[in-house]
């Protein structure tokens, strides 16, 4: 079930927040009646980042390997070309 709670909740109920994260689910915080951010166990938040530095590394060797640089207009166009077709 989606954990939604006010941001002072962090201060005031931290148990009770610490708690609902543990059992691996993220608790969406608000201000305001606004979400401000997302509270995530380390484990769950290891599975979301899990293989991102590796892909970085690789991407920082193919970049000094390969002169050719694109601007995000290309970029964005390759994916929208690539999504549509």
């Amino acid at each position: 079930m989606i954990q939604i709670r006010p941001v002072s909740d962090l201060r005031n109920k931290f148990p009770d927040v610490e708690k609902a994260v543990a059992g691996g689910e993220p608790v969406y915080l608000t201000k305001n009646g606004y979400g401000t951010m997302v509270v995530l166990s380390l484990e769950a938040y290891s599975k979301l980042t899990d293989g991102v530095e590796p892909a970085l590394d690789e991407a920082d060797k193919s970049a000094e390997e390969d002169d050719r640089r694109y601007t995000h207009e290309e970029i964005f166009a390759n994916l929208r070309r690539k999504i549509n077709d």
